[in-house]
C-alpha cells in the first residue's frame, strides 16, 4: 500500500486535516493495519516539501491547532498516474515460505511440521475472514473475499510443496 498516494487520494476530494485524513484511511484502507499519527503527519510533511500539498493556516480546534492540507495540481497529477497504472501482479517469487521450507530442509529441521504450522495459522485466518464477510458491508466483504483468495492459493501452495517435499529435499542437500 502507498500511504503517501493514497493520502493524496484522499486529499483529491477535497482539503482535509491531518486527523481527519488518518481516520478515513484507517477507515477505508486500515482495517489491520491503522496508520499511525506520527506517519501521517511525517507523509504529510515529505508531500508539502515536495510540493504535492499545501499547507494552511493553523487553525483553532478542540485540541491543539488543525492545519488544512490541499493537494496541488503537481499532486493530483500523480494520482491520476498512479490510478491509470496497473499495480504488479502479486506475488512475488521471493516467499517467507519458500525460504522457511529451504531452510528447513537444508538444517535437516521438519518441513513438513512447519507447513502444517502454516497450514493451520492460514484455516485460522480464514476463519476470521469469513466471520467478518457475514453481515458485513460491501467493502468488508471485498476486502474479505481478497484475502480469502490469497490465503486459498496459498493453502493450494503448501499442499503442492508438501508433496513435493522429497525432491526439494534432495535439491537443497549439501553433497
Amino acid at each position: 500500500m502507498s500511504v503517501p498516494l493514497t493520502l493524496l487520494g484522499l486529499l483529491d476530494r477535497e482539503p482535509s486535516h491531518g486527523y481527519d485524513l488518518k481516520r478515513d484511511y484507517d477507515e477505508f484502507f486500515g482495517k489491520d493495519k491503522p496508520l499511525p499519527f506520527g506517519q501521517v503527519y511525517s507523509t504529510l510533511g515529505r508531500l508539502a516539501r515536495d510540493g504535492k500539498v499545501t499547507v494552511g493556516a493553523s487553525e483553532p480546534g478542540d485540541g491543539p491547532d488543525r492545519k488544512r492540507y490541499t493537494i496541488t495540481e503537481a499532486g493530483r497529477a500523480e494520482v491520476a498516474t498512479w490510478l491509470a497504472e496497473p499495480a504488479a501482479p502479486e506475488p512475488h517469487l521471493q516467499s517467507v515460505f519458500f525460504a522457511k521450507v529451504v531452510l528447513a530442509l537444508m538444517l535437516g529441521r521438519d518441513a513438513a511440521r512447519y507447513l502444517d504450522a502454516q497450514r493451520g495459522a492460514h484455516l485460522r485466518r480464514m476463519r476470521e475472514l469469513t466471520e467478518m464477510r457475514r453481515g458485513g458491508a460491501t467493502m468488508d466483504v471485498l476486502l474479505a473475499d481478497y484475502g480469502l483468495f490469497h490465503l486459498e492459493a496459498d493453502l493450494r501452495w503448501i499442499d503442492a510443496t508438501e508433496a513435493r517435499l522429497g525432491a526439494l529435499r534432495e535439491m537443497v542437500r549439501k553433497p
